[in-house]
């Protein structure tokens, strides 16, 4: 019965165990990161040792091979155990390995040799691998328990604390079967016994859990950084947005924010002022180009601190600026307008005086704010044609 029993739970695991490493090696090549390829490694040892075990009970090889075969089934059960813990951690902690890799190389080898030579039964292979298997899997899921604690593992851990609990089982009962049996039961060796012949097929659906604790893991961590990369490029749109919005030489807005800005201001009307430098060719032409993009960011300066932080300063093109002012009469208009005047009179260190002139314009609660500035650009140029006409007046 038992023989039936353990046949029938070792067919399920090799099935099983197939199954899983297929299905974390495509996984491997479909999604290049370093711990999904560690994953895929475990799981070809963990098949790699259940091949050791069938090669065993099918051909029974002579006891001259068996250290051999012990030192070969250690080796693929600890490197899997290995292997799913370094996975787990690199996924917790991204660039850090625990321990350099030749540490880990080192030290697996050299147990499953050293064990190979007290392992004469396999009763005591049984007590030795596994009870090293349930310290390492507890260790590792504690481990994963440190803070800080991501959710994504959660799952992960789960699995590798209940295969832990079934390897210290599966201890407990080969150490059953080692002790003399005036010391046990017949009975509780004999459950001990069917425990062990069933024991592959238990094995099989916790390791099911640890799969899909891997496989949840993984998911939680590429819905992350997808939620970065999307968060990275929104930021990043948004920075663009801004300096697309932005004129680089006066940092004032440009004419791309004029249409947000009317949307906000159209339903409760805004006094449009438009702006434009006197002469500005001629200030280039006599003190050159330096000095007059130095006195459009000098012009720009001046707006900022003549009117409010929630009017909108817009560079409108050229040496022109438009001031969008909501809740602004005329009359506290032309005061910040006089302002402006007597802060661009005097000459600076870097350029001469600022003169220009100015057009004003209403835009009405509900009013079309296209013809609003063609408005204030007419009346700019009408209050620059009577500047101009001032000293031919006074010449005649």
């Amino acid at each position: 019965m038992e023989l039936l029993l353990w046949r029938w739970s070792t067919a399920v695991q090799a099935a099983s165990l197939v199954l899983l490493t297929l299905f974390f090696g495509l996984l491997a090549r479909s999604v290049r990161l370093a711990e999904v390829s560690w994953w895929a490694r475990a799981w070809a040892c963990n098949l790699a040792a259940l091949a050791v075990t069938l090669f065993y009970w099918y051909f029974q090889p002579t006891p001259r091979i068996f250290p051999i075969v012990c030192a070969a089934y250690m080796l693929g059960k600890t490197a899997f155990v290995l292997l799913l813990i370094r996975a787990a951690w690199a996924l917790k902690r991204p660039g850090d390995p625990l321990a350099p890799l030749w540490r880990w190389v080192a030290a697996l080898s050299g147990y499953a040799v050293a064990a190979a030579f007290f392992t004469t039964t396999i009763d005591r292979l049984g007590v030795i691998q596994h009870s090293v298997m349930g310290c390492l899997l507890l260790a590792g899921g504690l481990l994963l328990l440190r803070k800080p604690r991501e959710s994504e593992v959660g799952w992960l851990v789960v699995g590798l604390l209940l295969r832990a609990a079934l390897a210290f089982g599966e201890a407990v009962a080969y150490a059953l079967q080692l002790l003399p049996a005036a010391s046990v039961g017949p009975a509780l060796v004999e459950r001990a016994g069917a425990f062990l012949a069933a024991s592959s097929s238990f094995d099989s659906g916790v390791e099911w859990l640890v799969a899909l604790g891997c496989v949840l893991a993984l998911s939680e961590r590429v819905q992350r950084e997808l939620r970065r990369s999307n968060e990275g490029l929104l930021a990043a749109q948004e920075d663009l947005r801004r300096l697309a919005d932005r004129d680089p030489l006066t940092a004032l807005a440009n004419r791309r924010q004029l249409p947000e800005a009317f949307r906000t201001f159209q339903p409760h009307g805004a006094l449009l002022l438009f702006f434009d430098i006197d002469d500005f060719k001629g200030i280039n032409d006599r003190y050159g180009h330096d000095v007059g993009d130095d006195c459009l960011r000098r012009f720009a300066a001046a707006l900022g601190e003549c009117f409010r932080p929630s009017d909108v300063l817009v560079r409108h093109g050229g040496d022109e600026f438009l001031v969008v002012a909501s809740g602004l009469d005329d009359i506290s208009g032309h005061e910040r307008v006089t302002r402006l005047r007597e802060k661009l009179r005097a000459a600076s260190e870097t350029g001469p005086p600022i003169s220009f002139s100015v057009g004003v314009a209403r835009l009405a609660p509900g009013g079309k704010p296209d013809e609003a500035v063609k408005e204030a650009d007419r009346a700019m140029y009408a209050a620059k044609a009577a500047r101009l006409a001032r000293p031919i007046a006074r010449r005649s």
